[in-house]
C-alpha cells in the first residue's frame, strides 16, 4: 500500500486543510501554556492528537502513521536523548567529586555579578557549544553550569534557551546552512552571507535583551559596556566569518572572540554595584563576612583540573564535528589515511540504518518520488558519544572509582526517564506531521500570503518548522525549497527567502518541545516543562517578529544587503 501526500485533504481546500493541520500544534500550546501538563503527558497526548489527525483528516494509513511515530521516537533517543544523558552526566561527575565548587569559585573570581555570569556562560560559552555540537548539548551544559553557580533552575534554563537564539543558524559546524544547499541548489556560501547579514542584528541585541529579562532595563543599563563588548564582538565576528569564511566557523569564532573579549574587558572594568538575585540580597552581608574571614584560594593547577572535563568536552565535540572525521565515525570515509580508515571500520560496525517497516518508500511526494524512511542509528558518530568519551576521561581527571562512576550514571538514567519519554514522544509527533504532509500544508498556506506580506511571513515559516522539528537543519530541509519556489514566483530574491527560513528558525528553538524537554532535564525540572514554555513563548514570538521586519525591509528598502 502506498500513501500519496495530499496537501488539500480537507474539501480540496488549502486553507481548511491548514486549519486542521494546526490542531496538534494548537493542542500542544494549550496543554503547555494553559493546562500546564507535565511534559511527558503533553508530549504523549499531542502525539495521539497528531496520529488521529493524520489518519482521519489526511487519510494516512494507520500503520504508516504509527511507524512514522516510532521513527521519530528512535531519533528522539539517539542522538538527542543520548546527548542529554551524557551532557548532564559529565556535569554530575564534577559536582559529585567537588570539582564544581572550584569552577564556581573561578567564575566568581572573574565576576560575582549574576548578569555578567549569564553573558559569559549562557551567551558566549553556550554559543561555542552550539557551534561545535548543536542539538541539545549547549542548553543542557550551560544551564547546568548556571544552576551550579546558584541560578534559579527555571531562569537558568530559560536564559540559556533565549541566549541560544544567536548561534542556532550556524550550529554544529554550519550544518543548517550546508544542508539546505542540496534541496534548493543555492550555494551554501550565498546563504551563509545572507544569514550573516540578518542574524548579527539579533546577536548584538540578545545580550541586552537577556539582562533586561533577568534584571530589568535599569539594571541592564548599569552594565551596558559589558553588554556591548559581549554582543558587538560576537555580531561583528559572526558577520565577518559568515561572509568571508563560510557557514562552518561563525559560531565557534564568534563565541571565542566574545568570551575572550569579555574576560579581558572585565580585568579593567567591573560594575559599580554587584547584582545578585533577591533571595541572595538577604544573605549578602553574611556571605561577605564569611568570605572575608575564610577566603577560598585555589592554585591555577586546581582550577585547570576542575575545568579540564569541559576542556576535554570542547575538544571531543570539536573533533566529532570535523567533516572528514565525521564521515569516518559514521562509516562513510573513502580516503587513504590509516587512522581514519581504522575509525571508519569501527564507525561502520556501529552505524545502523534499518528500514522502517510498512513506511520506507511507501509515502509518495506530490512529485511522485517515494520518501525513504530508516531508523538512523549512528552510535559512534553521535555527539553524545563524544561527550561520553569526555566523561570517561573525566573519571581519571577527578579520580572517581568506576563503581561510583557507574552509580552516578545509573542515578541519572532514573532521573531522566520522563524527560527522555517526553523527547521521544514530541519527535514522534514531528515525524507524523511531516509524513502525513501536515507540515507542508501549513507552509503552503503561509506561502499564499502574497508578494507584499510573504517576506515578513517567510521567517515565521522557518520558526514554525523549528517548533515542529526542533532543528534548524530539519526546518531548512523541510521548507527550504518551498521558500525558494514561492520567492521566485512573487519576485523576491530566493537567497533572502531561504536565509530567512534559517534566521527565523532560531527564534523557534526556545519553544520547540524537544528543546523545552532538554532544558528541563538538564536543570532537574522534569515535569515542569509547561512553566518553561510559558516563560519562553512571548520572547520567541517577539524575536521572530523582529526577524520578519528585518527580512521585509531587506526585500523592500535594504535590497543592497542581499549578496
Amino acid at each position: 500500500m502506498l500513501f500519496k501526500q495530499n496537501f488539500t485533504a480537507i474539501g480540496d481546500n488549502l486553507a481548511l486543510s491548514a486549519i486542521v493541520a494546526l490542531i496538534p500544534i494548537l493542542y500542544f500550546f494549550w496543554a503547555m501554556a494553559f493546562k500546564r501538563m507535565k511534559g511527558h503527558v503533553a508530549g504523549l497526548t499531542t502525539l495521539g492528537v497528531a496520529l488521529v489527525t493524520a489518519i482521519l483528516a489526511f487519510k494516512m494509513p494507520a500503520g504508516m502513521a504509527v511507524m512514522s511515530a516510532t521513527q521519530g521516537a528512535v531519533y528522539g533517543i539517539l542522538p538527542i536523548g543520548w546527548i542529554i544523558i551524557t551532557s548532564v552526566f559529565l556535569y554530575k561527575l564534577t559536582v559529585k567529586t567537588g570539582q564544581f565548587d572550584i569552577i564556581r569559585n573561578s567564575v566568581l573570581s572573574i565576576t560575582e555579578d549574576r548578569r555578567i555570569q549569564a553573558l559569559l556562560i549562557a551567551f558566549s560559552f553556550g554559543a561555542f557549544l552550539e557551534g561545535a555540537a548543536g542539538f541539545g548539548a549547549p542548553v543542557a551544559i550551560s544551564a547546568a553550569l548556571l544552576v551550579g553557580l546558584g541560578f534559579n533552575p527555571l531562569y537558568a534554563a530559560g536564559l540559556c534557551l533565549i541566549a541560544n537564539t544567536a548561534p542556532v543558524a550556524f550550529g554544529a559546524i554550519g550544518i543548517p546552512i550546508t544542508a539546505v544547499e542540496g534541496p534548493t541548489g543555492i550555494p551554501a556560501m550565498e546563504i551563509s552571507k545572507m544569514v550573516g547579514r540578518q542574524l548579527p542584528f539579533l546577536s548584538a541585541f540578545i545580550p541586552f535583551y537577556l539582562i533586561v529579562i533577568m534584571a530589568g532595563f535599569k539594571k541592564a543599563m548599569e552594565i551596558l559596556p559589558a553588554v556591548l563588548v559581549s554582543g558587538v564582538s560576537f555580531a561583528l565576528t559572526q558577520y565577518i566569518a559568515s561572509n568571508f569564511l563560510g557557514p562552518e566557523l561563525p559560531d565557534v569564532l564568534s563565541a571565542l572572540v566574545s568570551l575572550f573579549a569579555m574576560v579581558i574587558f572585565l580585568k579593567f572594568w567591573q560594575p559599580k554595584t554587584i547584582y545578585r538575585f533577591p533571595a541572595e540580597q538577604e544573605m549578602a552581608a553574611t556571605v561577605a563576612v564569611k568570605t572575608s574571614t575564610s577566603p577560598q584560594h585555589y592554585t591555577s593547577g586546581q582550577v585547570f583540573r576542575a575545568w579540564s572535563p569541559f576542556l576535554v568536552l570542547t575538544g571531543s565535540i570539536s573533533l566529532w564535528g570535523i567533516p572528514t572525521f565525521k564521515l569516518a565515525l559514521t562509516g562513510h570515509y573513502e580516503g587513504t589515511n590509516g587512522i581514519l580508515k581504522a575509525i571508519n571500520s569501527l564507525g561502520n560496525a556501529l552505524t545502523f540504518a534499518p528500514e522502517v517497516p510498512f513506511l520506507n518508500n511507501k509515502v509518495i511526494n506530490t512529485d511522485g518520488t517515494p520518501i525513504e524512511a530508516v531508523y538512523k542509528l549512528e552510535i559512534l558518530g553521535s555527539a553524545g558519544t563524544a561527550i561520553l568519551l569526555a566523561a570517561i576521561v573525566t573519571k581519571f581527571i577527578v579520580a572517581i572509582s568506576w563503581k561510583n562512576w557507574m552509580v552516578t550514571f545509573g542515578e541519572l538514567l532514573n532521573e531522566l526517564k520522563y524527560p527522555i519519554l517526553t523527547i521521544g514522544s514530541v519527535v514522534g509527533f514531528a515525524y507524523v506531521t511531516n509524513a502525513a504532509g501536515m507540515s507542508t500544508t501549513l507552509a503552503m498556506a503561509l506561502a499564499k500570503t502574497g508578494a507584499v506580506l510573504f517576506p515578513f511571513f517567510s521567517p515565521i515559516l522557518g520558526w514554525l518548522g523549528v517548533f515542529i522539528t526542533g532543528s534548524d537543519t530539519s526546518a531548512n530541509l523541510l521548507f527550504g525549497n518551498l521558500q525558494k519556489i514561492t520567492a521566485t514566483s512573487i519576485g523576491m530574491d530566493p537567497v533572502l527567502a531561504v536565509a530567512a527560513n534559517s534566521s527565523g528558525g532560531v527564534a523557534g528553538k526556545m519553544i520547540s518541545p524537544q528543546s523545552i524537554a532538554v532544558a528541563c532535564a538538564a536543570v532537574g525540572l522534569a515535569g515542569k516543562e509547561s512553566n518553561l514554555f510559558r516563560f519562553t513563548i512571548k520572547h520567541s514570538i517577539f524575536l521572530v517578529v523582529l526577524v520578519g521586519i528585518i527580512t521585509f525591509l531587506q526585500n523592500t528598502v535594504l535590497t543592497w544587503m542581499i549578496p
